[in-house]
């Protein structure tokens, strides 16, 4: 289902697990059947994508640059050239390494180069993957949209809340498609959830709980340094920008997810993901409250970033959703071989989202509340059962299932690729965003939140309608 950074053991667990949360991909399809249709027991029921991405098979071809071609961007851009009509152009990056990669896999023909403003400048390039760190993600978006291109940019979407609004503004007064690339927003799966919590299948939502635990180095961001690293093959000033100045460090360039100059921490990569999904579900604009708490319990390598991150979100009673309280945790040293869940807790059941399945429970309050009476006198007693009964009589009522698994099609690309499918859509067609940048920011926010949280032991509020943080 997902396209998040992934550690050996999710990459292997299966064929079919390694496929989708290596091209990452999802829907913006519905499923056949509303949800008092659905499958009638256990056995599981396959969603369907109704839409047939033939039938708006481009007739205007999308020219692509690549800004950033690490591991995510080389990812994004492979997954966008299934789309039909899409053309990679023009990469860049600040290692040159991956600019020799790029050709590898791209073709000797294209162009690459370290200063991303030479590929804004290509007249023939119609719109950019910005999968720089994260603290480049709104200067870059914004030329680039200032320069005539669409973006589909990397979560989070900003470092800094206030980079938000001005990505929101910027996109409004250009008219350029902006996207986040948190593909969670164009799942199947989540749109199956979206469909039956509105539906009622789970009754009032009361709670949610979201978990991302790992047990690996490259799962705790030890990623990989090239033999050839050095401040001749790196643009080191260049990637800093506006970040504290420092002399050159491999692990600050290859390994930025660990620094907060750089990146923003478990809460901007992975919390960002479980906010999109539950936004998406809920229709929700966010908590209004969240406090954090953690701590630096095995990856002590220099990094300035908690290694575990707990966090509670209190989201308030809205038009959309009832209030309810989230919560998230995220542990890089599982000892248990590392969990993924998002689960919705609602008054009579719950939704269960996994890798590439959502199972549902249904337990429905009974209408009886049930007697706790062996202590009353024999007369009290059965003055209570007389009017116990003529309150809730005994009436037989017919049981249907309740456990629903619904697994995704075989034929399924997943979540990533249909994010771009939107995307493109987007482009050509000017039909809905179904990420923008009001979104992204309301999904980035409160995790900022969370860091700012954590940092200062104290709780800190989030305005979720003017997307600012509180106080």
């Amino acid at each position: 289902m997902k396209n998040v950074d992934l550690t050996p053991e999710e990459s292997t667990a299966s064929s079919r697990r390694s496929f989708l949360k290596t091209l990452g991909l999802a829907g913006t399809a519905a499923v056949t059947a509303p949800a008092a249709l659905a499958g009638t027991g256990n056995a599981p029921q396959y969603l369907n994508l109704v839409k047939n991405h033939a039938s708006t098979a481009a007739n205007t071809k999308v020219r692509m640059g690549l800004i950033g071609t690490g591991g995510m961007g080389i990812g994004d851009m492979q997954t966008a050239l299934q789309v039909d009509g899409v053309e990679m152009v023009a990469a860049c990056d600040l290692y040159d390494g991956r600019l020799r990669r790029a050709k590898e896999l791209w073709g000797e023909g294209i162009m690459t180069t370290r200063d991303y403003r030479e590929l804004l400048e290509r007249p023939d390039i119609d719109a950019v993957v910005n999968a720089t760190t994260d603290h480049w993600h709104e200067k870059i978006s914004t030329d680039a949209m200032r320069k005539g291109k669409h973006v589909y940019c990397e979560k989070p979407m900003v470092q800094k809340v206030p980079d938000g609004h001005t990505l929101i503004k910027v996109a409004k007064d250009t008219g350029k498609v902006f996207q986040v690339g948190s593909q969670f927003a164009s799942s199947i799966i989540i749109s199956k959830a979206k469909e039956l919590l509105k539906a009622g299948d789970i009754g009032e939502l009361v709670f949610v709980e979201a978990i991302y635990d790992r047990h690996s180095a490259m799962g705790a961001w030890q990623y990989s340094i090239p033999p050839d690293a050095s401040p001749q093959t790196v643009d080191w000033d260049r990637y800093l920008g506006s970040a504290p100045k420092r002399p050159w460090d491999p692990l600050r360039f290859f390994r930025w997810r660990n620094y907060m100059d750089y990146g923003t921490g478990i809460a901007g990569d992975l919390y960002v993901h479980l906010l999109t999904t539950l936004h998406t579900i809920t229709g929700s604009k966010g908590p209004e409250r969240v406090y954090s708490s953690g701590g630096l319990r095995y990856w002590k390598d220099g990094r300035d970033v908690p290694d575990i991150q707990l966090s509670v979100y209190d989201y308030p009673q809205t038009a959309e959703h009832p209030a309810f309280n989230l919560t998230t945790r995220s542990n890089f040293v599982d000892g248990g071989g590392g969990n993924y869940l998002v689960r919705l807790v609602g008054t009579e059941g719950d939704l269960a989202i996994g890798w590439d399945s959502l199972l549902v429970h249904r337990n429905k309050f009974p209408k009886a509340p049930g007697m706790s009476i062996d202590n009353f006198p024999k007369d009290q007693k059965e003055l209570y059962v007389a009017e116990y009964n003529k309150l809730y009589p005994s009436k037989p009522e017919m049981e249907g299932p309740k456990e629903f698994k619904y697994m995704v099609p075989k034929d399924y690309k997943g979540d990533r690729y249909e994010h771009f499918v939107n995307f493109f859509n987007s482009i050509r067609e000017g039909k809905p965003n179904i990420e923008d940048a009001t979104f992204g920011l309301r999904a980035c926010g409160p995790t900022q939140c969370g860091n700012m949280s954590y940092a200062q032991k104290k709780v800190v509020g989030w305005d979720p309608v003017a997307m600012k943080i509180l106080g």
